[in-house]
């Protein structure tokens, strides 16, 4: 079998670099896809369908019969869930704009949340496979004109939740358990343990190069990589 054509379905630059550190050749394209939750939809619902209907937009046409049959596209999506009881979390999605962006923040400060990163693979000869990470953080106690000065960047505006948990100037998160990588909208070792399906090896130790990418110290990776 030859190596995958890896396309990746996003125009996220953070989920670009993210996957450069796998030091696997790629290409990028766009998968448009509505983000509107359904009812009664669990957040691993969601992620995962929108993380499987953004490869199946990308893929549609790889499947036919001029098709590259070793074409491997990656899919991503991102969501950010609240618990607020027994079974039930509100999902805050991207800020239709400032006013809602800084009422997200209010809502997520010195509070425990989620955040759910699906990542899909497919190809038209190799079938699908789906993973989900899992990251609980809580946030600090970031002031109003703090949330006001984040907001006039710009910068939660593309995003879950309206923050980056690496964002230089306004570092929001206080404490994480789980996957730094996820919550910038790329789970590696995820990714990597997907990949592995297939028969394709990053180039790279992922764990060192993400670790050294981001500044965190990794406590979780060994569990999802395995021995």
């Amino acid at each position: 079998m030859n190596e995958p054509r890896l396309i990746l379905a996003s125009q996220s630059p953070r989920r670009r670099e993210l996957l450069q550190l796998l030091g696997l050749p790629f290409e990028v394209t766009v998968a448009d896809v509505a983000e509107t939750p359904k009812e009664g939809e669990t957040p691993v619902e969601l992620v995962s369908r929108l993380s499987r209907a953004k490869a199946e937009s990308a893929g549609a046409g790889l499947g036919g019969p001029d098709a590259d049959r070793d074409a491997l596209v990656m899919a991503c999506d991102t969501i950010v869930a609240l618990e607020e009881g027994h079974n039930e979390a509100q999902i805050l999605g991207k800020p239709g704009g400032p006013k809602e962006a800084i009422a997200m923040l209010r809502l997520l400060r010195e509070r425990c949340h989620t955040v759910y990163s699906a990542v899909t693979l497919l190809g038209p000869a190799r079938g699908t496979a789906t993973e989900v990470a899992q990251t609980q953080l809580t946030m600090r106690a970031y002031s109003e004109s703090e949330i006001a000065a984040y907001v006039a960047t710009g910068d939660p505006l593309d995003k879950a939740g309206a923050y980056a948990i690496q964002h230089e100037g306004f570092h929001p998160v206080r404490e994480i358990q789980g996957c730094y990588a996820s919550v910038m909208g790329l789970p590696l070792c995820h990714v990597t343990r997907c990949l592995g399906r297939w028969g394709l090896r990053p180039a790279s130790d992922v764990p060192s190069a993400c670790q050294a990418r981001t500044g965190h110290r990794c406590t979780v990776y060994g569990t999802i990589l395995g021995p």
